[in-house]
């Protein structure tokens, strides 16, 4: 494995978390807690190992520019700001409510996880919505050399 695989394993590590998320969600609206559990404890554990990923590529490799003209333009920089903003605000979010939950303070727990929840999706989704524009259906406007 080499920098450059490293995208596409971080677009791989959100798509996990993704379905690790919808999974939760089932499993909880069906009272299956351990199930929900596992399964929030999974994500959480995917989404450490694609920061510590994440990290690794952009201190190796730096930024990667998106240079596709027209109006996909906008649209990926839209993506991609909320997706910045909203994963700077989903690392305590996250780290709160897990917090409630192991600490058995299930209202508190439910009570953020109704806005954790959608926000971390969101995030996750977005994250694999960047990797696809930027490398997969645009791919010459994600090379590092394209101007």
């Amino acid at each position: 494995m080499t920098t450059a695989d490293l995208p596409a394993l971080n677009a791989l590590f959100n798509s996990l978390v993704t379905a690790l998320l919808v999974a939760g969600f089932v499993f909880i609206r069906r009272e299956n807690i351990p199930a929900h559990k596992s399964c929030m404890l999974a994500a959480f554990g995917v989404s450490c190992l694609f920061l510590i990923s994440y990290v690794t590529y952009h201190a190796l490799h730096g930024s990667t520019r998106f240079t596709h003209p027209g109006a996909v333009r906008y649209v990926y920089f839209f993506v991609l700001i909320t997706h910045v903003i909203l994963a700077a605000a989903i690392v305590p979010l996250v780290l709160i409510t897990l917090t409630h939950a192991l600490r058995g303070r299930i209202e508190n727990h439910r009570r953020l996880a109704r806005w954790t929840w959608p926000l971390w999706l969101y995030v996750s989704v977005t994250g694999v919505t960047v990797y696809l524009m930027l490398y997969r259906l645009f791919p010459a406007a994600g090379r590092s050399d394209a101007l």
